[in-house]
């Protein structure tokens, strides 16, 4: 397993070894003791799947309000995502930026989303399957986002020619400076 940093020292991308032969292949897709020997210690306590039919299907940019904050581990069973994370703590030099990584079940990457991030992805092959690990449980009443097209954090995402399939949750999140409870 390989662990990389992205231009965001705190984003990092995570590469399990896939061990293939003539059945198929075996891959060990997580490893505490790999995480903790380069620095990261991290309980995740739930797991989540998530499915997406169409191109173009856009999830985010999410995260959790303490005391639910989340790290997140993010891959792609099946498909392909361009995955985002979003520096929404205040005082980071790295404020308002963003890592965009490209996920697929071919490339068998692995992002690293750590507290202090806003995060979403979109989809970018049919019928794509997204698995994650969290480090605190879903709760709704820290549940908060923001914009998906925030203008001050300058995504350009892959989208088809009739725009995001969003649901009304993530059409209402608002910008980034109007966000209340951001990290510090």
């Amino acid at each position: 397993m390989r662990v990389e940093e992205t231009e965001i020292p705190a984003v990092k991308v995570v590469t399990p070894r896939k061990h293939g032969d003539t059945r198929g292949f075996f891959s060990e897709v997580y490893s505490k003791a790999v995480l903790e020997s380069v620095g990261l210690h991290l309980e995740f306590v739930q797991d989540n799947h998530s499915f997406s039919a169409a191109v173009g299907t856009l999830r985010g940019l999410h995260f959790q309000a303490p005391p639910f904050a989340q790290h997140k581990l993010l891959r792609v069973g099946r498909g392909r995502i361009l995955d985002v994370a979003v520096d929404i703590r205040r005082s980071a030099p790295t404020f308002g930026r963003f890592v965009a990584v490209e996920l697929s079940a071919e490339n068998w990457r692995q992002l690293l989303v750590p507290i202090g991030f806003a995060h979403g992805f979109v989809t970018l092959e049919p019928d794509t399957e997204v698995l994650y690990k969290t480090t605190a449980s879903y709760s709704p009443a820290h549940d908060r986002g923001v914009a998906w097209d925030d203008p001050d954090i300058g995504l350009t995402w892959p989208l088809p020619s009739g725009g995001p399939l969003l649901s009304d949750k993530d059409r209402l999140w608002p910008r980034l400076k109007d966000v209340q409870d951001l990290f510090d």
